[in-house]
Formats: C-alpha cells, structure tokens, sequence
C-alpha cells in the first residue's frame, strides 16, 4: 500500500510551501500560531462591524435578533425601554 516509491525530484528547487515531501517538525507549533492570528483578525473585524453596524428599525421585543448581544445601539435602546418601563410601572 502506498502507491509506489516516491518520485526522484530536483534537489534544488525550492517553493514557499516547502516543496516535495515537506513535513516540518514544528508544524504543530506553526499550525497553532496561524489560527491564533486567523482567531485574532477575525475578532478585530468582528468588532470594527459591531461598532459600525447601525439600524434604522430596532428588532420587536422579544424576537430573535442574533445582534442584540453585541450591538451597541440595540443594547442602549433596550436598556432605555427597561428603564421607561420600570418608572411607568413604579407611578
């Protein structure tokens, strides 16, 4: 099993990927730092959108709205609505 011997190559050649039968000894290490900088790009994105997302209409009370949790308009309105609610109900 194995498909054969390997193919002699070039010795020579060189490619950013490591070229033929590359299998570095740190790729564990490598592997674990590029996701981290994968992790740390996307979380520097995701919140460039959260503080630029704006909404024109806010979700209904009570309804789904994935955003909710991390907008900061829908928590400023929704606390502002809790407070209007807890001073109507207390006069």
């Amino acid at each position: 099993m194995g498909g054969g011997p390997r193919v002699p190559y070039p010795k020579h050649v060189w490619s950013p990927a490591g070229g033929w039968y590359a299998q570095p000894s740190n790729w564990k290490l490598n592997t674990a730092i590029f996701m981290g900088v994968i992790f740390g790009i996307t979380a520097m994105t995701w919140k460039l959108s959260a503080d630029r997302e704006f909404r024109h209409k806010m979700p209904e009370p009570g309804r789904f709205y994935p955003s909710r949790y991390w907008s900061k308009q829908i928590r400023e309105h929704e606390a502002a609505q809790k407070a209007s609610k807890n001073e109507e109900s207390k006069s």
